[in-house]
């Protein structure tokens, strides 16, 4: 669990991928791949996390793909097909945690994303996770081009809501942007399930 103290934080701040929504490349490129070691050296060496961050950072997908393709020309319609289909990366919501988002936003807990995002995604993604009308404030990462675990992502937030430090509770997959939450004094909570988060968001008198 996170920091657990008697004042309970002013806001909840949510990642998006793999805390509110599935997100995996290889929900999208098993259906395109049959052969499961195909597919494994597809998504490690061709269309990987470490490539597709770079539209979290905000390069345009007309520069990405067209050089990924010139790298890989055999490989082009798959690449073609990460910019056409990649809301299929995002099947689901993660069990449980919408739930949590609106006991929380019942109870008058504010709520904000900070996500890392591409925009052009993100402009296809959101109509359809009505999720987010709860949410005040959404921190793009694509569209501030800057990304987690980069401080100035950070104080964007900080400066956007008027809340810092202690008054944020931050949920995250990812350990190393709970760390750079923490440095800027920010609660953090290490996602892996909704009945974990319950169990800290009940702790911290949020719920």
């Amino acid at each position: 669990m996170g920091d657990v103290r008697a004042t309970p934080p002013l806001a909840v701040v949510f990642d998006v991928g793999r805390v509110l929504y599935q997100w995996n490349l290889r929900f999208l490129f098993a259906k395109l791949i049959a052969d499961p070691a195909e597919l494994e050296w597809f998504v490690t060496h061709v269309v990987t996390e470490e490539w597709h961050s770079q539209s979290d950072a905000g390069r345009p997908l007309a520069d990405m793909v067209p050089e990924r393709i010139a790298s890989f020309p055999d490989q082009a319609a798959l690449i073609e097909a990460y910019r056409d289909r990649f809301l299929e990366t995002i099947p689901a919501p993660v069990e449980g945690t919408h739930a949590l988002v609106a006991r929380l936003a019942a109870g008058g807990v504010a709520l904000h994303a900070l996500s890392n995002f591409g925009t052009e995604f993100w402009a296809q993604f959101r109509p359809t996770a009505p999720v987010f009308d709860r949410f005040d404030q959404l921190v793009i990462s694509g569209e501030e081009r800057c990304a987690k675990p980069d401080a100035a992502i950070y104080a964007i937030l900080e400066r956007r809501t008027g809340v810092a430090g202690a008054d944020l509770l931050f949920v995250d997959d990812r350990a190393d942007n709970i760390a750079a939450a923490e440095a800027r004094g920010w609660r953090g909570h290490v996602f892996t399930s909704a009945a974990a988060l319950e169990e800290e968001l009940v702790a911290l008198g949020l719920l």
